[in-house]
């Protein structure tokens, strides 16, 4: 049988029908906590109710998101997870012509490709370690009808500053475009509410914000996320354009739940605030060039291969050769504990 060749990472499935064992997982990016406790004993709890189908409105979810993000329950839409949002919205949108940067997260692309939309790539320079510039409004016209941005970038980790953000979606509403901001990542950042565009999704209904659960929670095989915008005819399309029960009531109490687990959130910035350093500079005394990210993950180059041969030694990272704007030799790695960074850059030692 062919091998199957996946989108992204995380396939420690595959490796295990393979190996027989599990690996360490540094091509998924998600906390190294595992589910908060909190969020274990409610997922436990709603099984007493699993027999009812689940709240096609996530009535009391939204409830939860609002008093926790500050915004009208009527703006926000849950789905199974970020990207079956990001589908919705390509088939309740159908855009013409959209622009993403490149490197960027690949589902943005392949949603778009599925409504035949003429997908235009703003590239970011290495030398500028891939960080957005102004040049990007010149690329904002009057033919553009959505731009994605993700902050931080996947798979880089750049963070843009808030002030850039808001020229882009100025830009944007001149064109009578749409602008899709990813705040997946946007947990893991020292001070993640600096940069946000959440305070402004009300008073702009060009905007949509996507946020999930997946990352900082851990919570990638609930499958939950949750969208923002106050172009309340726009979530309705969303919404018409996906099934019925799309969030299950476990992922739904697991959400409220999550909200509610601060001290958690805080203990994996700290940890990462931590360790990102740490293995950033362990990464770059080994020769590597690595991009000086500000999430839960590092892009760094070295030789291509690289991955297989970890690999090999059951360690997994992130291919990024099929990125658009990297390439071979580009790799990202997941920023988990001190003791699993030191297990990848002993395992790269004896590689090297």
């Amino acid at each position: 049988m062919k091998k199957t060749t996946l989108t992204h990472g995380g396939d420690w499935a595959g490796f295990e029908a393979e190996y027989g064992k599990s690996p360490l997982d540094l091509s998924a990016n998600v906390s190294p906590f595992g589910l908060p406790q909190g969020v274990k004993d409610a997922i436990i709890q709603s099984l007493d109710h699993a027999d009812r189908y689940p709240d096609p409105l996530c009535r009391a979810l939204r409830k939860a998101i609002s008093e926790a993000k500050n915004v009208p329950e009527e703006m926000i839409l849950c789905g199974n997870g970020a990207a079956d949002l990001i589908f919705r919205l390509a088939l309740a949108l159908r855009p013409q012509k959209a622009l993403i940067t490149a490197p960027t997260f690949a589902e943005y692309k392949t949603a778009l490709l599925t409504v035949d939309c003429d997908v235009r790539s703003f590239c970011l320079k290495e030398e500028e370690d891939f960080r957005l510039s102004e040049d990007i409004l010149g690329q904002i016209d009057a033919d553009t009808d959505v731009v994605f941005l993700c902050e931080p970038n996947n798979p880089t980790g750049i963070a843009d500053k808030k002030e850039l953000l808001l020229k882009v979606l100025k830009k944007v509403e001149d064109v009578d475009a749409l602008l899709v901001v990813d705040e997946c990542f946007h947990e893991f950042l020292t001070d993640p509410d600096t940069d946000s565009l959440i305070d402004t999704v009300e008073e702009h209904p060009h905007l949509l914000i996507l946020k999930a659960f997946t990352k900082v929670y851990a919570m990638a095989g609930v499958r939950l996320g949750y969208c923002l915008c106050g172009n309340k005819e726009l979530l309705q399309a969303m919404t018409d354009c996906g099934q019925p029960w799309s969030v299950s009531s476990i992922a739904s109490a697991a959400g409220i739940a999550a909200l509610k687990e601060e001290d958690y959130v805080l203990k994996v910035r700290r940890n990462m605030n931590e360790v990102r350093p740490y293995l950033q500079n362990a990464l770059t005394e080994l020769g590597f060039r690595v991009i000086p990210g500000e999430a839960n993950y590092l892009l760094f180059h070295a030789f291509p291969g690289l991955d297989i041969k970890l690999r090999e030694k059951a360690i997994l990272i992130r291919s990024c050769a099929n990125y658009e704007g990297l390439g071979e030799g580009w790799f990202r790695t997941a920023v988990r504990t001190k003791e699993e960074a030191d297990q990848l850059l002993q395992t790269l030692k004896d590689i090297l």
